[in-house]
């Protein structure tokens, strides 16, 4: 297992050791000791999987309170993911980081509690895997508008008209967002 730190600290993308062959690979996509020795120290209590068409645009969600700290992977299919700082006093709050999850490259991405978090789904089928840290609370749960002029988060929407569930429509921008403790 190896990871990658980003230019948002806290903001991690897990590269993990697959074995393959002519038969297929294995990879091991968590474990608690490997993870806490790379200073990932994480309980998880819940797990979520959500398919995607080209197109749909999911997030950019947070809970406040009762933070969610979410390890995710595409397992069919690529997205294109992505997470907001929103930790008050960050020197980052407001910047955001993206990066391509897909079947092929197997990739994880740790987006840790204080942040917004999103993806946009570049095939059909892509089948999306969430670990999360807390329990999903939707009495607490919010949107950061999506293409909030003031974050500028470059979404890949070459020839994608973006599909958004309604509250996803009706995210607010960052300047009304309160900041996470």
């Amino acid at each position: 297992m190896e990871l990658t730190p980003t230019e948002i600290e806290g903001l991690l993308i897990v590269e993990p050791r697959v074995f393959g062959d002519e038969r297929g690979f294995f990879l091991e996509s968590w474990n608690r000791h490997t993870f806490a020795q790379l200073g990932l120290d994480l309980d998880f209590v819940q797990d979520n999987h959500s398919r995607s068409a080209r197109g749909v645009l999911r997030g950019l969600h947070y809970q406040q309170p009762n933070p969610q700290g979410k390890l995710v992977r595409v397992v069919a299919g690529r997205a294109w993911d992505v997470a907001v700082d929103l930790r008050a006093g960050s020197p980052t709050y407001g910047r955001w980081v993206g990066v391509e999850l897909s079947a092929e490259n197997k990739r994880m991405f740790w987006v840790p509690p204080g942040f917004a978090h999103g993806f946009v789904s570049l095939e059909d089928g892509t089948d999306f895997l969430y670990k999360c840290t807390a329990f999903y609370d939707p009495a607490n749960e919010h949107s950061l508008m999506w293409n909030d002029p003031t974050v500028g988060i470059e979404w890949p929407l070459d020839g994608i008209e973006p599909q958004l569930s309604a509250k996803d429509k009706v995210g607010r921008p960052l300047q009304d967002v309160e900041a996470f403790a």
